[in-house]
């Protein structure tokens, strides 16, 4: 069952229907398979079990209840009558027809290899998927199978095990043990039954002979006879067959060692290196209807109703419409229609806790909003793949600085204003100093020196100074000091354009370092998300913090805290951009971003033990539908789609702010 188990997994299938005999081998069979599909996050969406030698009418009865689901994949685990009429009545109902999917247990292989004509059995179970113990070619199993013709690998290890209960006496009698027999007094027959079992002996030295026999190792026809410490064969493999055209073909292995693989198992063990290369694979299948492509395993029932899809009532900002866009138009990429009618979950917060868990109880088929996926969701619920990605900004308010008469002496502080001056003075003397005895235009009396000096010294700041230097020493200097002016003159340019243009935040929280030493209050959305991360990872006191809706962030932010606003917003980047677009650069955020997350659709999960009823309107398949359209959708159109949200958002506050 390990092996039908990978098979639906690696196909990508999420739930099954069970079709068996009801029987110990039937219902032990199943109850594997249930609880090996449950490791897996799969399940047994309905079984039908029928009674051993059903005739053909019952099974006919339970196959058209099987139809009526909306799994389309059906595992098969019967004995070799039953099972053969289950795919005749199936290709009756036109069962096996392409998106159907049909896996058989072993027993199935076993008909066949055992079937002289195969042809009627190769046109009735065309597209069939089925698994057959695994035994390895070598040339003893070649020469007995060449005298001994249709044997399937069941008679292959019943040969094997006659060989090793001989070999297992042949050891016993070598080591002095005696074959004798005693009575059981725990055998009798119960109530007046025919079999006799008080007329049945018991070895003496049973024991002794299983300890022997589970030591014992050689090849057989099916290959290498060892037991685990288990009492278990070791390195268990089946061969997976595709059944149709004109008989059966291998479309790979499995085994316990690497699961699905197209090399074969004894190479693997052999050369474990090999493993790493095996990936999860298997070749093509033809399925029902001679199709190549894989069905998806589901349908809506012909009795099933529209997906119940939950949104939240409350839309302040646009978001739940932008939500629901992106649900419709990956939808539409789907090659098939997903029926749903939208709910309204009235709530008044940001909060979807509650909404969550009436989906998680059924009560909806699947939750579209804004959601964000943590950890406390994920006990309950299952997300789809992620259709936006999301993190805690923070916002503040800025202002304009308006530019006073005395506004272009801000870019340098009064010591630098000094220190500049004097450095001025001081190259204007040194040149005076190497140029007035060998440059008549830096002699003079000392007034005109004087002058000459002041002169030249702040006719270098715009390159204007008019004398020539001669002297060598003279001339260097000159080069070392003009290229020194230009990088003040440049650094003042640009602080005083700076100064003329920039804004000034209104607060001094500058990013989350500042964000936790300050005093301030914090205005956080209506949701629980941001408030219990700033208070249990941040650690900030709960009564710095506001919790307010979205549509109050502007007048909070303009009141500021010493009006009773705040002084920082701290929200996800989604809302933060909504709230920059409509408001014409009034704000901004600050700091670098923190605390990614994400928002995605989500569903009931199944795996949770509050899910007691069978899905009766598709609801397992929105899991699947949301995920194969969300990684359909590019991340540049669902870009696009947010874009134009803003940029509504901005069209919208352009014809309020008009109308005022």
């Amino acid at each position: 069952m390990n092996a039908i188990a990978d098979l639906v997994e690696y196909y990508g299938w999420k739930e099954v229907t069970a079709i068996y005999v009801d029987n110990e081998y039937g219902r032990n069979g199943i109850s594997v398979l249930g609880d090996t599909l449950a490791k897996k996050h799969t399940r047994i969406s309905y079984k039908a079990a029928f009674t051993p030698g059903a005739p053909k009418n019952e099974i006919h009865d339970y196959l058209v209840e099987v139809n009526l689901t909306e799994t389309r994949v059906y595992v098969v685990h019967a004995d070799p009558d039953s099972g053969l009429t289950v795919f005749s009545v199936a290709k009756y109902l036109r069962m096996m027809t392409y998106g159907y999917v049909w896996i058989a247990t072993d027993w199935l292989s076993s008909v066949l290899d055992s079937s002289v004509e195969t042809d009627e059995l190769d046109d009735l179970l065309q597209g069939v998927i089925a698994v057959r113990h695994h035994t390895p070619g070598s040339n003893i199993k070649k020469s007995f199978t060449t005298k001994w013709k249709n044997l399937n690998s069941y008679a292959l290890y019943a040969y094997d095990s006659v060989w090793l209960l001989a070999r297992a006496l042949d050891v016993f009698l070598s080591e002095g043990g005696n074959i004798t027999f005693s009575s059981n007094q725990m055998l009798r027959d119960s109530n007046g039954g025919s079999l006799h079992f008080t007329s049945l002996p018991i070895f003496d030295e049973g024991q002794r002979l299983l300890q022997i026999l589970l030591t014992m190792k050689f090849i057989g026809l099916s290959g290498q006879i060892e037991f685990d410490e288990e009492k278990n064969l070791i390195h268990p493999a089946y061969d997976v067959l595709n059944i149709g055209g004109t008989g059966s073909r291998r479309i790979g292995y499995w085994s316990n060692h690497s699961g699905l693989c197209v090399i074969p198992p004894e190479i693997l063990h052999v050369n474990p290196l090999n493993t790493s290369t095996c990936k999860q694979n298997l070749y093509g299948v033809i399925w029902p209807g001679e199709s190549a492509t894989q069905p998806r395993g589901w349908v809506f029932p012909n009795d099933g109703n529209p997906l119940r899809i939950a949104v939240p009532a409350k839309d302040h900002t646009g978001v739940r419409r932008y939500c629901i866009d992106v649900f419709e138009a990956a939808l539409k990429l789907l090659p098939y229609p997903v029926p749903h009618a939208y709910m309204t979950y009235r709530n008044d917060l940001r909060n979807y806790n509650n909404m969550l868990k009436d989906i998680a109880q059924n009560k909806y088929d699947a939750g579209v909003a804004d959601i964000t996926i943590f950890t406390y969701r994920l006990r309950i619920v299952d997300f789809t793949e992620a259709y936006l990605e999301s993190e805690f900004v923070i916002v503040a308010r800025v202002q304009e600085v308006r530019p006073t008469t005395w506004a272009f002496l801000k870019p340098f502080t009064v010591e630098m204003w000094c220190v500049t001056g004097a450095a001025f003075l001081f190259v204007g003397t040194v040149i005076w100093i190497l140029e007035h005895k060998v440059n008549h235009e830096f002699q003079g009396p000392p007034r005109q020196r004087l002058i000459t000096i002041l002169w030249f010294s702040f006719s270098t700041m715009v390159f204007a100074h008019k004398q020539n230097t001669v002297s060598t020493m003279g001339r260097l200097v000159m080069i070392l000091w003009l290229f020194v002016v230009l990088i003040i003159t440049s650094s003042y340019t640009a602080s005083l354009s700076s100064i003329l243009t920039a804004q000034q935040l209104t607060s001094h929280i500058g990013g989350i370092d500042s964000l936790k030493s300050s005093t301030d209050p914090i205005g956080v959305p209506d949701g629980p998300l941001v408030y219990d991360y700033l208070v249990q990872e941040l650690n900030i006191p709960k009564s710095r913090l506001k919790i307010m809706k979205n549509q109050d962030y502007v007048k909070a932010l303009r009141q500021g805290p010493r009006y009773g606003g705040v002084s920082v917003i701290v929200d996800e980047l989604p809302y933060v951009e909504m709230l920059l677009s409509s408001n014409n650069c009034e704000f901004r955020t600050v700091g670098q971003a923190f605390k990614k997350t994400a928002w995605a659709f989500n569903r009931p999960n199944e795996d949770e033990e509050f899910v007691t009823k069978e899905p009766e309107s598709g609801r397992h398949s929105i899991h699947t539908s949301f995920n194969d359209s969300v990684n359909k959708e590019e991340d540049t159109e669902i870009k696009e789609m947010r874009e134009r949200k803003i940029i509504d958002d901005k069209q919208e506050a352009g014809e309020s702010s008009g109308g005022h």
